[in-house]
Formats: structure tokens, C-alpha cells, sequence
């Protein structure tokens, strides 16, 4: 039970990889608190934790307010105690070249992938620091460490992601305080199979983009999840400023 009497704060807990995140943090005895700007995708992953006689809240979020965030973020631990932070929230952007990208998309992006994991850190780290201990973890990609054509907006905001998390590190080490990101690949996740769809022959194109993996599929949710649930807890308590990339092999080329 590595997170037991231990409270995990995740953003983007509704679906996909924050889901997963959730429900094996209150696997391994969580509270966890999941966050997420669609309240009935919280409502439902809270409800699967309860499901497993777990203990979680949900919390309707918008990761750009910063005001909302710290206020979540604070009611939580004011709650519960925080020990872990997971930014997990974020966005893709349409399949376009960067020139064809609105000037609104991008903002979009930025506000939702960049500052939305700044917001979470910036609320979170006082709590962890006022207790000497505890951990982030931030959710970037693969597209943010060797780039992805027609993915500008989104490439430059999860590199950002994980370049800001070694800088954290750096800050919060001599705190007793952890930070690193997980870097997936393609995932099984909605947000995924919904960008496949938009394309003129959906699975071709899987078929395609699996085909660019040594593992020659997808990755699935739970396989980002107990990467995730890896450097939160205290089995990675001498890992931080890392980038762990969970490729299926798609770097091995």
C-alpha cells in the first residue's frame, strides 16, 4: 500500500490517464481527490473508487483559474493533508500545420496544458513544503521531447511541461520535496481515439500509427497510470527532475 494515509490531488481525473491514476492511488490506499472540468466524469471516477471501498472527492476545475485551483488545492489539504500533486489536465490541438493553427488555439493550449500545470504547482507546493515531503508529477508527452509534426502548439507546451518540472526540482529538493514528469506516447485514451476519428479513414490511421511503435500498439491508460503512481511514491525516492518517457518503444528508432 505505497500511498496508504496519503492524499494524491488529480487533475484531469475524469477520464483517460487520470482516471487510471486515480483508481490506483486508492488501489494502493489513497485518498485522492479528483479534479476535473467535467463534473460528471469526476463524479464517475470517484464512484469507481468508492466502488473499491476507496475514499475520494470530486471537484469541478478549470485548471486555467488560478484562484479556483489554489482554492481547490487548499481545501483539499486543509481536508485531507496533500502529499501528492498530479497535473495531469490538458488538451490536443486540431491535426494542422502551425501557420493554419488560430491564434485562439494556441492560446488555448497554452492556457490549458502550460499554465494549467503551473496553477496546480504553484498551489500545491506550499502545502509540501510547509511538511517537508511529498511529490509532483507532471503529465507532458512524447510530442514535447522529440517534437510531432502538425502537434506546434502542443509539442511546445508539453516540452515546456517538462523543462519547468526539472526546474521545480531544482527549487524544491533541499525541501525534501520530489518533481518529475511522465512523458506517454500515443494512449488508448479518449482524447486520442477522438483525434483519430477526425481523420478520413480512422483505422488506418491507428493501424498506421501503431505501426511506428516496437510494441506495435497504443499504450494504455493504466500503463501511464502506474508510471505515474511510480515516481509519486516512495519506490522513486531518489528520482526527481526526470523526464521517464513510456513510449512502447516508439524512441527506439
Amino acid at each position: 500500500m505505497r500511498f496508504e494515509n496519503q492524499t494524491v490531488f488529480v487533475t484531469g481525473g475524469g477520464s483517460g490517464i487520470g482516471r487510471e491514476t486515480a483508481l490506483r492511488c486508492a488501489r494502493e490506499g489513497a485518498t485522492v481527490v479528483v479534479a476535473d472540468v467535467d463534473r460528471e466524469g469526476g463524479e464517475e471516477t470517484v464512484a469507481a473508487i468508492e466502488d473499491l471501498a476507496g475514499d475520494a472527492d470530486a471537484v469541478e476545475l478549470d485548471v486555467t483559474d488560478a484562484d479556483a485551483v489554489r482554492d481547490a488545492v487548499d481545501a483539499a489539504a486543509d481536508t485531507h493533508g496533500l502529499d501528492v500533486m498530479v497535473n495531469n489536465a490538458g488538451i490536443a490541438q486540431s491535426n494542422d500545420p502551425l501557420e493554419e493553427v488560430s491564434l485562439e488555439e494556441r492560446d488555448r493550449i497554452v492556457d490549458v496544458n502550460a499554465n494549467g500545470v503551473w496553477n496546480g504547482c504553484r498551489a500545491a507546493i506550499p502545502h509540501l513544503k510547509a511538511q517537508g515531503s511529498g511529490a509532483i508529477v507532471n503529465v507532458a508527452s512524447l510530442a514535447g521531447v522529440v517534437g510531432q509534426p502538425w502537434s506546434a502548439a502542443y509539442a511546445m507546451t508539453k516540452g515546456g511541461v517538462a523543462k519547468m518540472t526539472r526546474s521545480i526540482a531544482w527549487e524544491l529538493g533541499r525541501h525534501g520535496v520530489r518533481a518529475n514528469a511522465v512523458c506517454p506516447g500515443f494512449t488508448d485514451t479518449p482524447m486520442v481515439q477522438g483525434g483519430l476519428e477526425e481523420r478520413d479513414d480512422p483505422e488506418a490511421a491507428r493501424e498506421a500509427l501503431e505501426r511506428r511503435y516496437a510494441l506495435k500498439r497504443l499504450g494504455d491508460p493504466e500503463e501511464i497510470a502506474a508510471a505515474i503512481c511510480f515516481l509519486a511514491s516512495d519506490d522513486a525516492s531518489f528520482v526527481t527532475g526526470h523526464e521517464l518517457v513510456v513510449d512502447g518503444g516508439f524512441t527506439c528508432g
